[in-house]
């Protein structure tokens, strides 16, 4: 055997060694063995079958049944605390718009056994990790376009009316108060993805007071994504996570370096100031002064930290979601990442 051969069967070998601790690292452990059965109750449905009842029975029956939800439905999504519950389900009754509107809840969701599924699989992956967290109540509702994932005491809410599919009627008619590039994520196909990263926001890993540099809220916003890609059902796509148009995610994969470029060429890592870093943070349409407006994405600075954060788990493969989470030193997150992303000649 001559030594080109040899050489060959090497690294074939240590090549297929790779490729299966690569998919090892890829795939979703096994959680069979957690015992968890997700149900969503349909508050939607049954303040619509009180619609033609005794308005006071109806107002007692909903408060036992959903507690603090039904309060704060009542003195914050619909009304306000002025109000007697009882007057604001009159109001909420009176005409045909909330009958159409329910209606229309209904056609899309005559059951919630899909949701009700992969919420399940997410929240097993998710006490997998972090086997001490309490798996919050899930509540349907509708609130007129209002609120869309609003978590509360011991309950997490899922408004129906935000999700009803793009091409829903009733949402060109709000283009002034919700823009038509947040409304296109109006879908059933954002529930189990918006649900994941509110609770991992809100009730697992809390933003810092003290991260302001656009670097670090970079870094925090990435490990939101990433812990959202150990989490979520593998079907959800990185559009669907961050969402992104198809277009839009194209861009950015065909411009990282660009985009890496232009942070590091106007010095914005570690400013503070919120006038010059928000345009790479916050949503929009696109992204002002980068790329075509058919085709540039927002929130720029949140996609490369995802980046740089998978960048970090794939070159530390001893490091655990855990103690990435925990992890606040942003620098030394970029360091060890060693990203360095190819400009892409224009």
């Amino acid at each position: 055997m001559n030594n080109n051969v040899k050489h060959l069967q090497i690294y074939l070998f240590f090549l297929c060694v790779v490729i299966i601790f690569s998919c090892q690292q890829d795939q979703k452990p096994d959680v069979g063995h957690i015992n968890l059965d997700i149900k969503i109750q349909r508050f939607d449905q049954d303040l619509y079958k009180g619609k033609s009842k005794d308005l006071a029975v109806v107002d007692q029956l909903l408060q036992k049944k959903y507690g603090q939800f039904y309060n704060d439905f009542i003195t914050r999504m619909v009304g306000n605390p002025d109000l007697k519950r009882i007057q604001v389900l009159e109001e909420l009754y009176k005409g045909s718009a909330y009958e159409d509107l329910n209606h229309e809840v209904d056609s899309v969701y005559p059951n919630l056994d899909i949701l009700e599924r992969d919420l399940t699989q997410t929240f097993k992956y998710i006490k997998y990790y972090y086997p001490k967290i309490k798996v919050p109540h899930f509540i349907s509702f509708l609130s007129g376009f209002s609120y869309q994932i609003p978590i509360g005491e011991n309950y997490m809410g899922i408004g129906l009316d935000m999700f009803l599919g793009k091409d829903s009627k009733f949402y060109p008619a709000l283009v002034e108060s919700i823009p038509r590039y947040q409304s296109r994520r109006f879908d059933p196909i954002y529930i189990v993805p918006r649900v994941t990263e509110e609770f991992a926001r809100q009730e697992l890993f809390m933003p810092r007071d003290e991260d302001r540099t656009l670097l670090s809220q970079m870094i925090y916003n990435g490990k939101i994504l990433y812990f959202m890609d150990q989490v979520l059902p593998e079907a959800v796509s990185d559009t669907v996570k961050i969402g992104y148009t198809g277009r839009q995610l194209a861009w950015c994969q065909n411009f990282e370096g660009n985009i890496w470029g232009v942070l590091l060429e106007n010095e914005l890592l570690y400013k503070t100031d919120i006038h010059k870093i928000k345009m790479y943070l916050t949503d929009g349409p696109f992204t002002a002064g980068l790329g075509d407006r058919a085709d540039s994405a927002p929130k720029l600075g949140i996609w490369i930290g995802w980046q740089i954060v998978r960048k970090y788990m794939a070159e530390n493969p001893t490091i655990s979601l855990q103690q990435l989470m925990t992890d606040t030193d942003a620098q030394k997150i970029l360091t060890k990442s060693k990203y360095k992303p190819k400009i892409k000649d224009n």
